[in-house]
C-alpha cells in the first residue's frame, strides 16, 4: 500500500506565443527604431516567447533575429534607408505565424506605405487578422513623444483591430501585458490616452 503519492506536474510547454517586429528602417524612422531594438533583445530572453525580428524598406526584407541577444548588434546591425513597403515586409513575416492564435505581429512604422497599392497591405491584414492573430503598430515617435504617421492609413488598420498605438516606451511593458493576457486591445488605447499626450488610434 503506498503511503504517500507524489506527482510532477508537466513542464510548461516553452514558446507559448509568437512575437513578430518588423521595423520600418526607412530614413524617417531613425528616432523610433531603438525601441524595436530594446523590445526584440528583451522578448528574446523570455523562455515562453518565440521572437523573430525583420528590418525592411521598400526593396529588402532582413532578418535580424539572431542579433536579438545584444540590442546594440540589432539596432547598427542594418541600416537600409529610402522608402517603405508594407505589405512586403509582411508578407514576408506571415512564413513565422505558424500557430495564429498565439502569434502577436508588431509592426513599428509611420505607415507612410510608399508601394504601387496601399490596399495589398490592408488586405493582407485582413486576412490575417481573420486567421486569429493579434497585431499593434508602434507609430514613429519623436524624442519629444510626439507621433507622426499616416493617419488615414492607420485609421483603416485600426478598423480592421489592429490598433496604431502613439506609444512613449513607458507604456511598452502594458501594452505587451494586455496583448498577452487577451485584454481588448481598444479599450487598452481609450484608458492609456487619458493619461498620455499622445493620441492613439
Amino acid at each position: 500500500i503506498p503511503e504517500q503519492i507524489s506527482f510532477f506536474q508537466r513542464k510548461r510547454k516553452q514558446n507559448e506565443w509568437n512575437v513578430i517586429i518588423a521595423m520600418d528602417q526607412s530614413g524617417s524612422m531613425a528616432s523610433s527604431l531603438i525601441y524595436g531594438g530594446i523590445m526584440g533583445a528583451i522578448l528574446a530572453s523570455m523562455p515562453a516567447i518565440e521572437t523573430h525580428v525583420v528590418a525592411f524598406n521598400h526593396e529588402d526584407v532582413i532578418d535580424l533575429t539572431e542579433l536579438c541577444s545584444d540590442p546594440v548588434d540589432l539596432l547598427f546591425g542594418v541600416q537600409l534607408g529610402g522608402a517603405e513597403d508594407y505589405w512586403k515586409a509582411t508578407s514576408y513575416c506571415e512564413r513565422f505565424m505558424h500557430t495564429p492564435s498565439k502569434t502577436l505581429y508588431i509592426l513599428i512604422g509611420d505607415l507612410h506605405d510608399t508601394s504601387p497599392n496601399e490596399s495589398r497591405f490592408v488586405k493582407k491584414m485582413e486576412y490575417l487578422l481573420e486567421s486569429g492573430i493579434k497585431a499593434v503598430t508602434l507609430l514613429a515617435i519623436s524624442d519629444h513623444g510626439q507621433p507622426s504617421f499616416n493617419e488615414s492609413l492607420a485609421q483603416k488598420l485600426a478598423k480592421l483591430g489592429m490598433p496604431c498605438f502613439g506609444c512613449i516606451p513607458d507604456r511598452l511593458p502594458d501594452l505587451l501585458a494586455a496583448v498577452l493576457k487577451g485584454n481588448n486591445l481598444s479599450d487598452f488605447a481609450a484608458l492609456a490616452s487619458l493619461g498620455q499626450r499622445s493620441p492613439l488610434s
